[in-house]
């Protein structure tokens, strides 16, 4: 049975998205939807009808499935000696993470984080719930070709750091550590970047284990001084 085209059949069609099955009148094989033109059922119901496909997922398995995505406190992240980071140990404090290199033109910012000087960002506010955490990588130009113990020895030695340092590790590409894969996923750089772009970048994380700023690598500790105090004042 060949139908004709009518405006009426027209204007039905384009706003068949409005069309609903309980709108719909069934007489037999037909559906009278206008007095003069019979239009076939199962013509229209294929076309126009789209059953809801069921959730293949228990709504046990889908508050499972939210509960597994990773926190700041969930993560963990390798130490010399073959020793764990454990970041459930951060809660409530406020932490200021690095991608940290020995021989870079930035590594004297090592002296602004942690040294026997005033301003020192570790030794001016961890007596309030504030800690630093490096993560030496040689991912860019070769600038930590040092070891575990050549690292911690160097910067003991040269910037006073005691803030604890993590084993090194990427924080680029597939080998990427779990931390720097959460901050990047967490906040991106300029223009929406993800990657880290070179030594000495910085991930400011609050109490609560959410990531409020990143820094690139030309900013100082010093420039990044009044956030941190700033951020402390949270309760």
């Amino acid at each position: 049975m060949s139908v004709p085209i009518t405006p009426q059949l027209k204007r039905f069609i384009s706003n068949s998205s409005r069309v609903r099955p309980s709108n719909l009148l069934f007489k037999h094989h037909y559906l009278h939807y206008y007095p003069h033109h019979l239009i076939p059922v199962n013509c229209l119901w294929s076309t126009f009808y789209k059953p809801q496909q069921p959730n293949p997922y228990t709504k046990s398995q889908r508050y499972l499935s939210t509960m597994s995505e990773p926190s700041f406190y969930s993560l963990k992240a390798a130490m010399p000696g073959n020793k764990t980071f454990d970041f459930a140990d951060l809660k409530g404090k406020v932490v200021l993470i690095v991608n940290t290199a020995s021989a870079c033109g930035f590594t004297p910012q090592y002296k602004g984080m942690s040294s026997p000087i005033p301003y020192a960002l570790y030794d001016k506010y961890k007596d309030r719930g504030f800690t630093i955490l490096g993560f030496p990588c040689n991912q860019f130009g070769g600038q930590e070709p040092l070891d575990d113990a050549g690292v911690a020895e160097f910067c003991t030695v040269n910037h006073g750091v005691t803030f604890p340092l993590m084993k090194k590790s990427d924080v680029n590409g597939d080998n990427t550590n779990e931390v720097f894969k959460w901050l990047k996923s967490e906040k991106a750089g300029i223009f929406g970047i993800t990657r880290i772009k070179w030594n000495f970048e910085k991930f400011l994380v609050d109490q609560e284990g959410k990531v409020i700023h990143r820094w690139a690598s030309t900013t100082t500790p010093e420039a990044i001084d009044a956030e941190v105090a700033k951020s402390l004042e949270k309760k």
